[in-house]
């Protein structure tokens, strides 16, 4: 479950970007691309192939989806469907799993259920993408671009003008710290000492 400053900084971050959304129906996206990193507020359908607890493809998820399940932890849309859609993309950002091709250009959904900052998050549900994974598969996905739009500058240039979202570390204590019988985290480490080492491996992989 999302804290109370998550939930605040997602309404700020949708009231601001709703401002600023462009309300023509056949207009280009206000940028080129959209990446996002996260766990199961945001995955799309990463997880359905895996081996693992954490997965959602079958009802009642999706049941108000208009494609039905698709491995989304929710009813509906995520949060990053509807900033996907405010941004102005007329189609939903697809997962890595599925995405293909020139697919990429427009971005890519990393996002697996499950996942936490820390590796071993979520390892007694079984698979999952963890962020350490995902921040490899973006690299594939940027190969990938370079290939496409002729070069690593190129790409470079284009990513440049992207937006990142990046939603993940509720896990790290639903499915590590508070699972003492499964995980020394809370045996090794304080709450304050626990939050400042996910912060500081957090800083270290959004610099990668």
């Amino acid at each position: 479950m999302a804290s109370t400053h998550q939930k605040i900084w997602w309404s700020v971050f949708l009231t601001l970007l709703l401002s600023n959304c462009q309300h023509e129906v056949d207009g280009a996206p206000q940028v080129p691309c959209y990446f996002i990193f996260g766990d199961s507020l945001s995955d799309n359908g990463n997880n359905n192939l895996l081996v693992t607890k954490a997965k959602a493809n079958f009802k009642p998820y999706g049941i108000d989806f208009p494609l039905g399940p698709t491995g989304r932890f929710t009813n509906g849309r995520t949060i990053v469907d509807f900033i996907s859609e405010l941004l102005g993309f007329h189609g939903f950002i697809p997962s890595f799993v599925t995405a293909t091709g020139k697919d990429v250009l427009q971005g890519v959904n990393y996002a697996s259920g499950a996942a936490g900052i820390r590796d071993e998050t979520g390892q007694h549900l079984g698979d999952r993408i963890t962020l350490t994974r995902q921040l490899i598969n973006y690299q594939l996905t940027v190969a990938q671009i370079a290939i496409l739009l002729g070069g690593a500058a190129a790409a470079a240039d284009q990513l440049s003008k992207c937006v990142f979202t990046v939603g993940i570390g509720s896990y790290d204590y639903i499915n590590n710290y508070f699972l003492p019988n499964l995980y020394p985290t809370s045996k090794e480490f304080t709450p304050e000492q626990y939050a400042t080492a996910l912060i500081a491996q957090y800083s270290l992989q959004l610099k990668q």
